[in-house]
C-alpha cells in the first residue's frame, strides 16, 4: 500500500483552494448618489449590483475591436460570403479648386 505524505496532500489541497478563488475588489467612498445609480442600472439589466460592477469593469478593460474586424468576423462566422461588385470604370474628373 502507497504511503501519502498528509503535509503534502495539505499544500496541495491548499493549492487547489488558492487557485480557484478569485480575486475581490473593495472600493471605498463611494458616493452614495453614485451606488444608488449602480443599484438602479443592476435592476433595469436584471443583474445584482455587484454583477453590474462586474460588467461595467470588464466593459472598461475589454481590448477595442475595429469596425472592419468585427465585420470580417462576422463574415467568417457565415462560412464566407461571395459579393458580386462590378467597378465603375468611368474615369473620374479631376478635382477643381478655383
Amino acid at each position: 500500500m502507497p504511503i501519502i505524505d498528509i503535509k503534502y496532500l495539505a499544500c496541495y489541497h491548499s493549492n487547489l483552494i488558492r487557485r480557484s478563488t478569485m480575486p475581490a475588489v473593495t472600493i471605498r467612498n463611494l458616493p452614495e448618489e453614485t451606488h444608488r445609480a449602480l443599484k438602479s442600472r443592476a435592476a433595469q439589466h436584471g443583474r445584482s449590483t455587484e454583477s453590474e460592477i462586474r460588467f461595467i469593469l470588464e466593459a472598461a478593460v475589454r481590448p477595442r475591436v475595429a469596425f472592419g474586424t468585427q465585420l470580417a468576423q462576422i463574415g467568417q462566422d457565415l462560412g464566407g460570403i461571395e459579393l458580386d461588385f462590378k467597378r465603375d470604370k468611368t474615369p473620374v474628373a479631376a478635382a477643381s479648386f478655383e
